[in-house]
């Protein structure tokens, strides 16, 4: 986006020139579009929505962050409001209206045609988390008994409607689902064969799985959609590989903001007030300011220890600092191990045995280096608790890395939080205890 550009539109804005921003603003493409008006106040951003064009103004709407979404509808005049609702997809629609007051969702609800709001309510039954809070039950179906160019038809009578049509599932009369057809194989094939002799046997997800559980089981089979079915194998919906990629976007957001001490922020940087980013970062700081009251508290009982041989102090940041990387850097591998199903909480010895190797190769490393540098300024004595640390630091702190994120996972707790930050915190208080254990032992002090 031109930044000078931006720049003349904000100040046209001030001048109430809004014929002249109207035509900068039509000189973007809608991706730019959609830039801008994430960057923008939300009354700025209300006035210059207002002058983009009907299908334009549409589009850009669904590609707004659902947070933005609701801030411009707060900003818009009612008629403007209800027109949005009614355009988006009930999945999507369903997000926006959990971002709104509850007075406000009703209303808009409401609004919509009784075919609208079934279908919104079919989606709002699922529990939050959910796969069928993702899903859309706007697809078209076809019937095995169906002659191909029969299918055809449907699919083009439906083809404005549907959220997608390049993987049509096949229902029997009960609506159980027999299997699913590309779009591709129906147009290959001869108008009078059956679909029910060209389907193929369809990869589903019950609709109360959770929804990032079926967007990775999505890319991994590489699937156009995802039939979504109820407890009696009934499809309900689908879930199509864009809104899993939104899924998996917004768990890897989730899990990088928690990993470093932080709540996601769930929309663009720019746009959101600076209260907002305080209270996604003030909660897990207080948290860790009491965690690392354990290290002041080690510090002090060892303090004869440290009055006796001052120089051990010096080495204090290089220790905790090593043992809380080793620690992060085990439960950022093995985090994502989890999400992506590579590794479940029934291997937790394998991964603590692992991390045990792991960590003592690393040690045995950086032991020997540290035993080196040390010995040769402070002596063998001090080189040699230093490198013995290091070792021992490196063992604690990849093996409680590696096991955090299953015994997260294992009480139902999202394994980034148990992550980098209350990892750091642990990891500095046992450490400092194992350094001056290891130096009274050495040193006799």
């Amino acid at each position: 986006m031109d930044t000078s550009l931006r720049d003349r539109i904000r100040a046209g804005l001030r001048q109430h020139d809004l014929e002249e921003v109207r035509d900068r603003v039509l000189q973007w493409d809608l991706s730019e579009q959609v830039e801008l008006l994430e960057r923008l106040s939300p009354s700025e951003r209300a006035v210059v929505y207002r002058l983009l064009p009907r299908e334009t103004a549409f589009q850009a709407f669904g590609r707004l962050d659902t947070p933005l979404q609701g801030e411009l509808l707060t900003a818009l005049r009612s008629e403007e409001v209800h027109g949005l609702v009614a355009e988006l997809d009930p999945d999507d629609r369903v997000k926006l209206l959990d971002e709104l007051p509850a007075t406000v969702a009703r209303t808009l609800l409401v609004d919509l045609s009784p075919e609208e709001q079934d279908a919104t309510g079919l989606v709002m039954g699922y529990p939050a988390g959910s796969v069928g809070r993702r899903m859309s039950p706007e697809f078209v179906a076809l019937d095995p008994r169906m002659s191909v160019d029969q299918a055809r038809a449907a699919v083009l009578e439906r083809i404005d409607d549907a959220e997608t049509v390049y993987a049509l599932p096949v229902l029997d009369e009960q609506k159980r689902l027999c299997g699913i057809v590309g779009l591709r194989r129906l147009l290959a094939t001869d108008g009078s064969a059956l679909v029910g002799e060209i389907l193929r046997e369809a990869v589903t997800v019950e609709a109360h799985a959770p929804a990032e559980e079926a967007a990775r089981r999505c890319a991994e089979e590489k699937l156009l959609a995802l039939p979504v079915v109820d407890g009696t194998d009934r499809l309900v919906g689908i879930l199509t590989f864009d809104d899993a990629l939104d899924v998996l976007e917004e768990a890897e957001s989730e899990d990088v903001a928690r990993s470093g001490g932080a709540e996601p922020l769930r929309r663009p940087y720019l746009s959101t007030p600076v209260r907002s980013i305080v209270r996604s970062r003030v909660v897990w700081l207080l948290v860790l300011a009491v965690g690392a009251t354990l290290t002041v508290r080690v510090l002090e009982v060892f303090e004869a220890t440290l009055e006796q041989m001052v120089v051990l102090s010096v080495f204090i940041p290089l220790l905790i600092g090593t043992g809380g990387n080793t620690g992060n850097q085990a439960a950022t591998t093995v985090t994502r191990a989890v999400a992506l199903g590579d590794v479940r909480v029934r291997d937790v010895g394998r991964v603590a045995f692992r991390e045990v190797r792991v960590g003592a190769l690393l040690g045995a490393a950086l032991g020997t280096v540290g035993l080196l540098g040390v010995g040769l300024l402070y002596g063998w004595a001090v080189g040699a608790v230093i490198g013995l640390t290091l070792l021992s630091v490196c063992v604690l702190a990849a093996t409680v890395g590696g096991v955090m994120p299953l015994l997260a996972r294992a009480l139902g707790v999202d394994p980034a939080v148990f992550s980098n930050p209350f990892i750091t915190t642990f990891v500095d208080a046992s450490g400092l205890v194992v350094y001056f254990l290891i130096a009274t032992a050495v040193l006799g002090l």
